[in-house]
């Protein structure tokens, strides 16, 4: 008998530890409507638009659903938000996004996660599936991400093999446009590039949002501005056959040029008299050659780093923006429009005077007159040849064998930027087959007081390789010269909500103005 009584324990036991595994998740009744099923199919199948009460579909710009109400019991919502938020997070951030991230939660035990997921993945996968006349495969891919104050996500497609149909199910506080955070949509300009955002779907608690992944399913997580308020939401694919892609559209590069013909006389009368000093020259070498990379500090004589930053805030300078978003979002200047002393400036980095400075600094080939590995082999060549007729000793010399190879032109190309809040640079897919050796040259002109923590730096990374090698802090008259070979990428990093509270007046002192040059041997 006692054996028994225990026996029933220890199933009851069992039942209750069952239980607390799976908490079922009712979804909205709507997903059980036959009519809705078929009106949403429909309108999917023809890019229309469909609603029935709080469903709504929209195919500007691209196939997208919401659903709000999604769970429906709100204890349920209650319970599997504060499982989410005693998961353990982790920060994330690169080129595209910052933001806290879970683990992934396929396999979580937390009973309304299990739930939810087992929804998701189950009833609901089938219902999509149907409607969008697809077979959408069991895998699960789900995870849970919190954005706080400047957190973002940048413009991106979302394509990665497999993935059919994305999802987001907000449980987030009572949140308003003015918060940021909000899912935007883009259009998509002849080339299937991003353009502009044309919807942006404010997060609102227990509701879903669901889009198809496509060549056109740009979006982005705007940046959150509340200070004290959390985006808090579950997301992930469902995994299906993938649309047709069309061949990826490839920039064309930007132009480049040989030197001005102009002499030393604009070193005279722009640098700092030390950066002229032969002796410091090789110092500068011998350092950058060491680590690649070197900060000129006080490049620019004071009375001209003050007259070019002065005209770049007071000029009526044509500006343009650069895109598309999910490259680069940033603004350059007309060579046409620049004042006079900003154009004067422009012309030294570009003039033959500076390519061979920037040789001697760095020891790269970037002017005839800067010595070479070749130059050094020639040399060692011709006192083998002195030392073999010294000895009466005979044979072809290794310079004889040579193939005279015509010594390149080295070139540049430039830009002057201008960045504000929310401008950055992305890393792209096509990038690491287009990288080459080259040395970049970036000159702050404008940037009082800025910090580390509004961005704007420039991030160098080893390809498919996640660690920065090196970040490049925007100071003010501070020549960053960096050396990268084919293997490094960079980026400029996201100027965040902070970089807003930098103390200047309109918004023209507000932003922070650079030239950027990279040189080619």
């Amino acid at each position: 008998m006692n054996c028994k009584r225990q026996r029933d324990i220890e199933n009851a036991e069992k039942g209750k530890k069952r239980k607390k595994r799976e908490e079922r998740a009712e979804l909205s009744p709507l997903l059980e409507d036959e009519d809705v099923k078929r009106g949403v199919k429909e309108a999917w199948s023809q890019r229309a638009q469909y609603s029935h009460g709080g469903l709504e579909l929209d195919c500007h710009p691209f196939p997208h659903c919401i659903i709000r109400n999604f769970i429906q019991s709100d204890s349920f919502t209650e319970n599997l938000q504060r499982e989410l938020l005693d998961l353990n997070f982790h920060e994330k951030s690169n080129d595209l996004y910052k933001f806290n991230q879970s683990d992934d939660l396929k396999k979580r035990k937390e009973p309304h996660i299990t739930g939810l997921r087992a929804a998701l993945f189950g009833l609901f996968r089938s219902w999509l599936g149907e409607v969008l006349g697809v077979e959408l495969e069991p895998t699960v891919d789900i995870s849970c991400a919190k954005y706080q104050y400047t957190d973002v996500l940048l413009c991106h497609d979302d394509e990665l093999e497999g993935r059919r149909v994305a999802f987001i199910l907000y449980l987030v506080p009572p949140w308003e446009r003015s918060d940021g955070g909000t899912l935007d949509l883009f259009s998509t300009d002849d080339h299937f590039q991003p353009h502009s955002v044309v919807k942006s779907l404010v997060p609102s608690w227990n509701t879903l949002v669901l889009f198809e992944v496509s060549p056109v399913s740009f979006h982005q997580v705007a940046e959150v501005l509340s200070e004290d308020k959390c985006r808090l939401s579950l997301s992930g694919w469902f995994h299906g056959p993938s649309l047709e892609r069309p061949p990826r559209h490839i920039e064309p590069p930007f132009p480049r040029s040989p030197h001005l013909p102009r002499d030393e006389t604009l070193l005279l009368e722009w640098l700092n008299p030390l950066y002229l000093d032969v002796d410091y020259q090789s110092q500068v070498q011998q350092e950058f050659e060491d680590s690649s990379e070197i900060q000129l500090k006080n490049f620019l004589k004071e009375e001209k780093f003050k007259e070019v930053s002065e005209a770049l805030r007071s000029t009526d300078v044509q500006w343009t923006k650069q895109g598309p978003p999910n490259r680069r979002c940033y603004e350059v200047a007309s060579l046409e429009s620049f004042p006079q002393c900003v154009s004067a400036c422009w012309e030294l980095l570009c003039s033959e005077a500076f390519f061979l400075l920037l040789s001697n600094f760095t020891g790269l080939r970037l002017h005839y007159l800067s010595p070479s590995d070749e130059d050094e082999e020639e040399e060692k060549d011709q006192e083998d040849e002195e030392e073999r007729e010294a000895t009466g000793s005979s044979g072809d010399t290794p310079s004889a064998n040579k193939n005279n190879k015509e010594p390149s032109t080295p070139v540049c190309v430039g830009e002057l930027r201008r960045w504000a809040h929310g401008g950055y640079t992305l890393l792209h897919d096509g990038d690491a087959s287009r990288a080459e050796y080259a040395l970049d040259l970036l000159l702050p002109l404008s940037c009082p007081d800025w910090q580390t923590e509004f961005g704007g730096f420039t991030s160098y990374v080893a390809n498919e390789e996640d660690e920065e090698l090196l970040m490049v802090y925007p100071e003010e008259n501070s020549l960053a010269l960096v050396y990268r070979d084919k293997e490094t990428l960079k980026f400029v990093k996201h100027i965040n909500h902070r970089s807003s509270t930098l103390p200047f007046g309109d918004s023209c002192r507000r932003a922070v103005y650079d030239l950027s040059f990279v040189y080619y041997e």
